[in-house]
Parts: C-alpha cells; structure tokens; sequence
C-alpha cells in the first residue's frame, strides 16, 4: 500500500463542530488501496503476512455480518492467492448487500454463526479451523477485527507516520471497535493524545485496548512505548456515542454523517466513523478537544457498510426526495 495516506485540512467541518478552521484534519486511512480501504490493511499485512510466511492456504476470520475486516481478509487472501473463511455473526438474508457482497467478489466462502456472543464466535471459528485442518487445508485464524499484538503493530507505525506529518499534534481521535487501531497508536503516540470512541464492538473497550498496550508495551514490537495503558497515563475513552446497540443508527451520529459530507464532502459509516466524529463533536462541547490545538480525525474507512446499513440508506434517501424536483422546475 502507499504511504503515507494523506492528511488533509478539513476547515469547514472544523467550524461547524466548534473548532477554529486550522484546527481538524483528516488522516485517510479509507484511502488504502486494498479492497475498497481502511484501517484494517494495516493490521492484514502483518497478520496475514506473518500467516504466508507460516505455509498457510487459509486464512479464517469473525466478525459481525458487515465486518469491514471480513471484507478485507478476503480481499488480502485474493491478492497473496489464498482461500479466506468468513464466520459471520447473524443468519444470511436477501439483502445481502454492502460489505457481505464484496465478502463474494472477493471470493470467500462464508460460515453463518447464527446470533451469538464473541465466546460463541470465536468456538465457530475454531470449529472451522479444525474441520479444515481434516481435510488438509493449513489454515491461521486471523483475531476479531485483526486486533492482537502483531496486528496492533500496523497502527504503531501509523502513529509515527502521523507524529512525522503533524509533529504538534494534541489529539487524535479515532473509532473504538476491536481495539487493535487505538492500542497501536497508544503505544507510539501516547494515551494524552488518543481519544477512542467506543462503538459497541467489544464487551469492555478500556480492558481490550490495556491488554493489547500491555502486549506491545511487553517488547512484541519494535520501539519502546510513548506511553499510555497499563505503563502510562490514563486511556482517554469515550463511550456516549453506542446508543441501544451497536448496529443502531443514533441522531448525533446521523447528523455527524451529514455534517461531514455537507462541509467536506467525505462520507462516513454509521457504525465506526460516524460515531467517531460523533465522538468528537461531543469532546468539543464538553471540552475535552479545544479549540486552537490541533486536531486529527482518523478515517478509519468502513463506506461499504453505509450501502449495507438500511436505516442510513433510507434516512440518505428521504433527503433527496425531500429536495427533488422535476425540470424545468427548480
């Protein structure tokens, strides 16, 4: 992939948040080339790297139905030429859109887990992985959403890659899901300059990223720790943005979708992204971002789970009937 992505001012979105126009920026990791983007190539190429290099064919991970790091296993297994098992929480359905039908493009085979909880997940997972082995497959499970130790190293080079363009960055603000993306910048940024945004992906977000920090913290990456976690300050966490649920689409992250892409033209999803800006518009209100220091939104990715979200695609609909007229008229 290329590097670095871009890091791009975003003034308009600043003002409308609160922030002076200098203020935000937007790190877009949603522009990594594999597989439609993301936060999660970072962490594949070590993951899924350090699986080629064990002699895998296989390669098997869990997620949620819209797993945008399902989408993008099985877009690293079609570019290293290996198969990729996707077990997917929930039960398929007609509308099988968004990430789940790239999820096929790509080539994967999919394995439906029914309605269960991440302990029951990861026996499916495991499961799998064993029948495979009978049948002479050599299959690596590769963790929920990429998050462990290995994987955490690709936001630990991310957070340097950030500290080279923005040397006086104050806070990063990133979405909060498996927990593998803010413990890596954790570990290289420090936990003063990392606010996460929980959304709803994990029982205990603050116990999920401690335990990641304290792995690379433990020497299982390069660099010693900047801080942060266990070894350092206080995990900054924010965790109003979940609403009932973690597929729910809220109004402060409906109108987060929105203000974005009217001030900036940059499209969020409603599960990570838009409550991460959610998030942050929050912190401002409250605070905790202020004004004249500077701020980066880490875009994360995560566009084809908004076309499998039908709640936002209707909410996106009903604003162009509301506007549409016919011509000549205006």
């Amino acid at each position: 992939m290329s590097r670095p992505t871009p890091l791009e001012p975003a003034p308009r979105l600043a003002r409308a948040v609160g922030l002076e126009p200098g203020d935000l920026w937007v790190k877009r990791d949603d522009l990594i080339g594999l597989g439609g983007g993301g936060n999660k190539v970072r962490k594949l190429e070590w993951t899924a790297g350090a699986a080629r290099a064990e002699g895998a064919t296989t390669l098997v991970t869990s997620g949620a139905a819209q797993s945008n790091h399902a989408r993008l296993t099985a877009a690293a297994g079609a570019r290293l030429g290996m198969d990729v098992v996707l077990v997917l929480a929930g039960a398929p359905s007609e509308g099988m859109t968004g990430n789940i039908a790239l999820d096929g493009l790509f080539g994967a085979r999919v394995v439906w887990a029914g309605e269960v909880g991440e302990a029951e997940l990861e026996a499916v997972v495991a499961a799998v992985a064993e029948e495979l082995r009978g049948r002479g497959a050599r299959p690596v499970v590769i963790p929920f959403g990429g998050s462990s130790v290995l994987g955490a190293q690709g936001y630990v080079e991310a957070g340097r890659e950030l500290l080279e363009q923005a040397p006086d960055l104050s806070t990063v603000v990133v979405a909060l899901g498996s927990g593998g993306t803010m413990a890596g910048l954790v570990h290289s940024l420090g936990a003063e300059r990392v606010l996460g945004v929980h959304c709803g992906a994990v029982a205990d977000p603050e116990q999920t990223v401690s335990h990641l920090v304290g792995g690379l913290i433990g020497g299982l990456v390069v660099g010693g720790p900047a801080g942060g976690g266990p070894a350092g300050a206080p995990l900054r966490l924010r965790l109003d943005q979940v609403g009932p649920g973690y597929s729910a689409l809220t109004e402060p992250v409906m109108d987060a979708l929105t203000t974005a892409a009217r001030t900036e033209g940059v499209v969020l999803d409603p599960i990570y992204t838009g409550r991460a800006l959610a998030g942050l518009i929050a912190a401002v209100r409250d605070g905790q971002v202020r004004p004249g220091r500077r701020t980066v939104f880490l875009h994360t990715g995560g566009l084809p789970g908004l076309f499998g979200h039908a709640e936002t695609l209707a909410r996106a609909r009903s604003a162009v009937a509301d506007t549409a007229v016919r011509w000549p008229r205006i």
